[in-house]
């Protein structure tokens, strides 16, 4: 197994950094520097964690789930919603730890067995600073060939048949998110997030708004929308996002209406290497 060639210490971070946080009594997100890590299972039971955070962070994300779940109680695998570096960063670290398979979509698998590197940000498209400086994120493949597992055809997710998976492209061809109908839990990875991630000051103070995903990154805009119109028929009663803090009720679903009522304003830049549909 490899981390990616370019894998580096990222000095970005957010005040919510470090805070380990319940949305339901076996649902948990975990905020290492600017991106949520979730961990499903009751606490002292059997769980699964969603992505794997930013690079060089291995041990403090054992160290967390340690303090959730026990020592010596690995995750029975881990579930990756897409392979951006802020999303795969340790996994090496963590499959080595534990020792446990690695499930994600089969259109995510070549930029996760070192074939396919993704395209390098977008530093010209329309947005604050993150976006201008986004040439430092890594964007080269891992290779997790030996652990990594094809997610099922019929949406259910590892270990836990109360949840299912769901294709949502845009961002990257193979991001997927996880829904719970029985209290509409969503984890909606970076296809719907609540903090605008090309701003510098509304990332690192964490400020809350429904936004669509970080333009630097989305490859697909009409894509993009789609799946935030999927996600949105769920009628999702709480939203743990890839980035951002969790949102509930009304603020999430008059925040959601917002967004796709003026999807081509507020989510989708001005200019940009794919932003195209605006001229269309």
């Amino acid at each position: 197994m490899e981390q990616s060639k370019d894998n580096k210490i990222i000095p970005m971070t957010s005040v919510d950094s470090g805070k380990l946080r319940e949305v339901a009594p076996d649902v948990a997100y975990y905020t290492n520097q600017i991106v949520n890590l979730v961990m499903i299972g009751n606490p002292g039971g059997d769980w699964v964690l969603v992505d794997a955070g930013m690079p060089k962070s291995g041990k403090e994300i054992v160290k967390v789930a340690e303090s959730r779940f026990g020592e010596n109680n690995p995750p029975k695998a881990i579930i990756l919603t897409h392979g951006h570096f802020d999303h795969v960063g340790s996994i090496v670290h963590l499959v080595e730890e534990w020792n446990v398979p690695v499930y994600a979509h089969p259109l995510e698998s070549t930029f996760l067995t070192g074939m396919e590197s993704y395209p390098e940000p977008d530093t010209s498209v329309e947005g604050g600073v993150l976006a201008k400086i986004s040439s430092v994120y890594p964007n080269e493949p891992v290779n997790i060939s030996e652990v990594l597992q094809q997610l099922s055809d019929d949406g259910t997710v590892p270990f836990f048949d109360d949840w299912k998976w769901i294709h949502i492209p845009g961002h990257s061809p193979g991001q997927i998110a996880l829904y719970r109908e029985r209290d509409g839990i969503l984890i909606s990875a970076d296809a719907l997030i609540t903090v605008k991630q090309d701003s510098l000051y509304k990332v690192l103070i964490q400020k809350e708004e429904v936004c669509g995903p970080p333009v630097y990154l989305t490859t697909n805009w009409s894509e993009a929308k789609a799946s935030v119109e999927k996600l949105a028929a769920l009628d999702p009663q709480i939203l743990v996002p890839g980035h951002g803090t969790a949102m509930s009720g009304t603020e999430l679903k008059a925040g959601i209406d917002t967004l796709l009522a003026d999807w081509d304003n507020v989510a989708v830049p001005d200019h940009g290497r794919w932003v195209w549909t605006k001229d269309l």
